[in-house]
């Protein structure tokens, strides 16, 4: 018996769907970001709207940074670490903010079981990795900004089916269908 397999069957585990609460788009690096009750996912690119998605791609390569989510219950513990009442969470710059569900465990254990995340009916993502922070969280939440993010920063993610997300849409993490030959 594999050892494995409890594990394997753990990791695909989720108590409910999630929900997608902010849709930030970043036109410009450095400018103050944009909501949006909804946006495009452009599969290979990102958000359309946002600086990551109006770079063109290179041939035969793909950003594993083409989005960027964050929990939603992590913006509490970002505001606690730095010392903040609150704040407003377009500062993180994340192209979107989900509650609801743990996102780093959509970043699958096995690679023979890759998971994706599915928002609304038609967009698929898949976790690249972890977001971690940037020297600019010191400017947006002050001294020791940088330290509060870390372990909190979301993750990045692909856009591997695109179409049209929206604040409300349910997110659900799952098995990723293989790719027909």
């Amino acid at each position: 018996m594999d050892d494995n397999l409890g594990l394997r069957a753990l990791v695909q585990q989720f108590p409910r769907p999630g929900r997608v609460e902010l849709i930030c788009l970043r036109p410009v690096r450095r400018v103050t970001p944009v909501t949006a009750e909804s946006a495009m996912a452009l599969a290979g690119r990102g958000l359309e709207g946002d600086h990551t998605a109006a770079r063109a791609p290179r041939p035969g390569s793909s950003s594993k940074r083409q989005l960027t989510l964050i929990q939603a219950e992590h913006l509490t513990a970002v505001a606690a670490l730095a010392a903040l009442a609150q704040f407003d969470p377009l500062q993180l710059r994340r192209n979107l903010v989900v509650s609801g569900i743990n996102l780093l465990a959509a970043k699958s254990l096995f690679k023979d079981r890759p998971l994706v995340l599915r928002i609304g009916s038609v967009v698929v993502l898949q976790v690249t990795g972890p977001c971690e922070p940037c020297s600019r969280m010191e400017e947006v939440l002050g001294r020791g900004g940088y330290n509060a993010m870390r372990g909190h920063g979301g993750v990045t993610a692909q856009v591997l089916v695109g179409g049209v997300l929206r604040v409300g849409d349910d997110v659900r993490c799952e098995l990723a269908v293989p790719a027909a030959d």
